[in-house]
């Protein structure tokens, strides 16, 4: 059974008392920078919540698309997910290492593919361990389901669509990354891309939005803060960035925990906006 709130997150001992639930499925989805070891995946094969599948971000993605872990299409998605075990009729709950890096990603993804029966974890794997829960290791092979996948997609940007908005102004856009990488005083991590943000954009790192030492999403009252110290307007319409529409989700996350339930999130973020000769940069503070 679902959770009887409509808060995106739930509480580590909601998930205890519902784990061997027959419609809840659980989801690691872990995600590192390239070339940080030990891979995600590694770590959930050495430690993972029972149960839990492992979705790896860059699996789960366009393979045609050069970009990193794009949105795939439909009928993929809907395989990919089936393939985990995931049903159109399961509750599910999705965490990661506790870094709240790409288990809010897994989550837009499965609302953005027409699935609402959907949360995180809050505190993810570090908090579920701090408190002494079981964790298994080795891999789980799940039985196949069926998920029909219907993509919305109003849910996601493209950079066509960013560039139009620079002139339009009809969305404020959010970027996750870091403040120095927001003001292109340090390299982008990955080779090749120009460092700044999108013109017009505010910053808001994901990593404020959660507390290091217990691994929670903060409360409403310090979220609610921490969008307005950034410049965002909660009742005007918001596309959340980053590096490359991973940690962007983090934003969406708390935006939903917010009330606003419409934002959008740019899936190609600096990965593609970053190309050289690509659209314009614009470096120093927002």
């Amino acid at each position: 059974m679902p959770p009887s709130t409509t808060d995106p997150l739930v509480s580590t001992e909601w998930l205890a008392a519902h784990l061997n639930d027959p419609n809840v499925r659980i989801v690691d989805a872990s995600f590192k920078m390239p070339g940080v070891l030990p891979l995600p995946k590694d770590d959930y094969l050495k430690a993972h919540i029972p149960g839990a599948v492992f979705f790896d971000v860059d699996a789960v993605s366009d393979h045609s698309n050069p970009l990193p872990h794009m949105f795939p299409g439909a009928e993929q998605f809907g395989r990919d997910v089936g393939a985990l075990g995931i049903g159109n009729d399961d509750t599910v709950v999705v965490y990661d290492a506790g870094g709240w890096v790409a288990g809010p990603r897994a989550w837009w993804m499965l609302l953005a593919y027409g699935h609402d029966k959907v949360r995180v974890l809050d505190g993810g794997l570090k908090k579920w361990q701090a408190e002494g829960r079981p964790v298994e290791s080795g891999a789980v092979t799940p039985k196949p389901a069926t998920f029909k996948a219907t993509f919305d997609a109003r849910r996601v940007r493209s950079m066509q669509q960013m560039a139009a908005n620079l002139a339009s102004h009809a969305e404020q856009v959010i970027d996750a990354r870091a403040a120095d990488r927001f003001e292109g005083r340090v390299a982008e991590p990955r080779p090749g891309l120009r460092s700044g943000h999108i013109p017009g954009s505010r910053s808001l790192p994901y990593n404020t939005l959660f507390d290091g030492a217990t691994g929670t999403m903060k409360p409403l009252a310090e979220l609610r803060a921490a969008f307005a110290a950034a410049g965002a307007k909660l009742d005007a319409p918001i596309v959340t960035s980053c590096g490359s529409g991973v940690s962007a989700a983090v934003l969406t996350l708390a935006l939903y925990r917010l009330g606003v339930e419409n934002p959008a999130l740019y899936d190609g973020s600096w990965s593609e906006w970053g190309q050289a000769g690509g659209p314009p940069v614009a470096t120093g503070p927002a």
